[in-house]
């Protein structure tokens, strides 16, 4: 599926932007540890609860192994979301074994606000560096408008040719701020 496939023309916040497009990819479930970095995911997840099922784990690295486990058993992408700094390098191993075992997954990352990018504050990382040799593609969000098409992307990159992990970043001042697409 593809951006196209998502409601047309309506105001949302970034969060709920990328949960318009986990279910437009048909995504079912959803493994995490919450983050105040994508709060605005977790709260347009809870507006479809009955659509999409959070599955909160105790750590970054058991969530990440989850959504490995349920992306190598159905060959189709799975989605773990994680915190900054320590939860996304927690999630490091499971996107490693995604790569060398030809998995799709697709990894969420809360990044630090856009006005704090290249601060080394606040347990920010270079998520290009850091997943650069593990993963087909780290994509970072840089504005709401993004969101749909960086996420149809994430998906089909994850599942083309030979599969892989993909990490899609997103800055928490960009998953609050709103956009009519």
């Amino acid at each position: 599926m593809s951006a196209a496939d998502l409601p047309n023309s309506f105001t949302a916040t970034g969060g709920e932007w990328v949960v318009q497009s986990l279910l437009a990819q048909g995504i079912e479930r959803l493994y995490c540890v919450p983050g105040e970095s994508y709060l605005a995911v977790i709260d347009a997840l809870y507006d479809v609860r009955d659509q999409i099922t959070q599955i909160t784990c105790r750590h970054e690295s058991g969530a990440a192994m989850m959504a490995l486990a349920e992306a190598e058993l159905s060959q189709q992408p799975s989605v773990c979301f994680v915190t900054r700094g320590p939860g996304a390098t927690n999630a490091s191993i499971a996107m490693h074994m995604a790569q060398q075992a030809s998995v799709p997954l697709v990894l969420g990352i809360g990044q630090v606000a856009s006005s704090f990018l290249g601060c080394d504050s606040f347990q920010e990382m270079d998520y290009t560096r850091f997943y650069g040799g593990i993963c087909k593609s780290v994509i970072n969000i840089t504005e709401v408008a993004q969101i749909p098409e960086a996420m149809a992307d994430a998906f089909e990159c994850a599942a083309a040719g030979r599969a892989g992990p993909v990490a899609v970043v997103f800055p928490e001042d960009i998953l609050r701020q709103t956009a009519r697409l």
